[in-house]
């Protein structure tokens, strides 16, 4: 069995390296027909579940892996520029929300974020989005369905043009309708300090730190200025997944923060989540969190306590 899991994996890496060999050579990323085409196949290729350590693989896939993600990082923000204009257009245009084509996407996530969460804290006042982008919808739902209307959720973006996309969406005093409010700050996070220590919750989306060495840079800046007991809900890839969007890794990348809960969706839904939260005390001794893993042997999905003991989840 484990010489035809090595030569599935190949077989993939195969043939996901070659939609990064015909993506790399398009002239522009901005939708279209072709565009579009190839990044549904590359996802198609990536969502089944499949055993794959991306950071067991060659330094040649590994470098190959970072480029195509930067790749589907611009796409992605040239298909939400497209659409936050679209909607833009529109008299009310959280009320179309629809058209987005991975809409239910963001609804599934930000439900499967705000569950986890709240098995770990209370329903937070002050939330900070970081990473939102011209099309914030994860902000949105958030603030629809799931915080307080009374909440607040600032947003942070080093683009100025994304966050003007964004604020045309939230018109008026940036309310959403029956929920809570959302401003918009153009701001590297590593240079925003204070106010950090005034949220309950921090999201960091997964493009926020594409290279390791640099993601580690901004937990390590979050876990520093953050408020004691405050949460962090961090977005992660897990198996062939990680070939759309960075691995956080909780034993590696989260020092500073105890881990509470890494998930691993199956489904649709592309990142995995992790809820990690900074100690109340000097040092971190983190309670062994739960976390769903595919078993590379059955291609099962088990159990286990992050350091390392079984668990039933």
């Amino acid at each position: 069995m484990g010489g035809e899991n090595e030569e599935g994996e190949m077989m993939l890496v195969q043939r996901i390296s070659g939609i990064y060999e015909r993506i790399s050579k398009l002239g522009s990323l901005s939708p279209s027909e072709e565009v579009d085409g190839l990044f549904t196949e590359l996802v198609h290729l990536c969502i089944p579940v499949v055993a794959i350590e991306v950071c067991e693989l060659s330094p040649e896939v590994q470098a190959m892996r970072t480029k195509l993600i930067k790749l589907c990082g611009e796409a992605e923000g040239l298909l939400e520029c497209h659409y936050s204009d679209l909607l833009a257009s529109f008299d009310n245009p959280l009320d179309h929300l629809e058209l987005f084509p991975y809409y239910n996407n963001y609804v599934k996530l930000s439900q499967l974020e705000y569950t986890l969460l709240a098995r770990h804290a209370p329903a937070p006042a002050r939330v900070a989005f970081v990473g939102s982008g011209p099309l914030p919808l994860s902000s949105i739902v958030l603030a629809a369905r799931h915080v307080p209307a009374s909440a607040q959720i600032d947003n942070y973006d080093v683009d100025a043009a994304a966050n003007e996309r964004a604020r045309r969406l939230v018109r008026g005093d940036g309310g959403v309708p029956g929920g809570a409010r959302l401003e918009f700050h153009t701001a590297d996070v590593m240079d925003v300090t204070l106010a950090l220590r005034g949220y309950d919750v921090v999201f960091l989306a997964a493009l926020v730190g594409v290279e390791r060495e640099e993601k580690a840079r901004v937990v390590e800046h979050l876990a520093r200025h953050m408020a004691p007991g405050a949460v962090l809900v961090a977005r992660s890839a897990h198996g062939a997944r990680a070939f759309l969007y960075p691995v956080v890794d909780p034993a590696e990348d989260l020092k500073g923060f105890e881990v509470l809960t890494v998930h691993h969706p199956a489904d649709e839904v592309i990142n995995s989540v992790i809820v990690a939260r900074k100690p109340t005390h000097g040092g971190v001794h983190p309670p062994a969190p739960a976390v769903l893993r595919p078993c590379k042997r059955c291609g099962m999905v088990q159990g286990f306590h992050h350091l390392g003991h079984e668990s039933i989840i």
